[in-house]
């Protein structure tokens, strides 16, 4: 297992570093640094690059999605976070807390959106487990 300079790591792909990257893959890494503002690519980005097309195709998508809209960049870095921890995925989890907090997320947030993740898990599971029918008024609403 090899730290640094591209090499697996863990990871079941190459780490492509900004200087071994090709110019349609540094021309994504550029964009990525300048939205956040920061001077370096983290290893999710990193992975991708090994599909240039993959890249930036993800890297749109969340241009896009994470946008400003009717839910507030707080909200959506939440909500990523629930499905993250509900998914088991550990890198999202540590990645998506880090710009929770960087939007405002204080620990007693995290420690109450974890409940309710917790809760909706087990209940989902009590509904799924017993095939509940859902109610008629629920299905209603436009």
């Amino acid at each position: 297992m090899i730290a640094s300079g591209g090499m697996f790591m863990s990871s079941l792909v190459r780490l492509v570093e900004y200087a071994e990257a090709s110019p349609e893959v540094r021309a994504v890494y550029d964009k990525i640094m300048t939205a956040r503002g920061t001077d370096w690519i983290n290893n999710f980005w990193k992975a991708l690059a090994n599909d240039p097309a993959l890249l930036g195709r993800v890297w749109a998508s969340v241009q896009q999605v994470m946008a400003p809209g009717a839910l507030d960049p707080l909200t959506k870095e939440m909500v990523y976070l629930a499905v993250s921890a509900t998914n088991n995925c550990e890198y999202c989890s540590y990645s998506h807390t880090a710009a929770a907090r960087r939007k405002g997320m204080t620990d007693a947030m995290l420690m109450e959106l974890m409940a309710v993740v917790g809760l909706a898990n087990e209940n989902n599971r009590l509904a799924n487990g017993l095939r509940i029918p859902v109610d008629e008024q629920f299905k209603a609403q436009p």
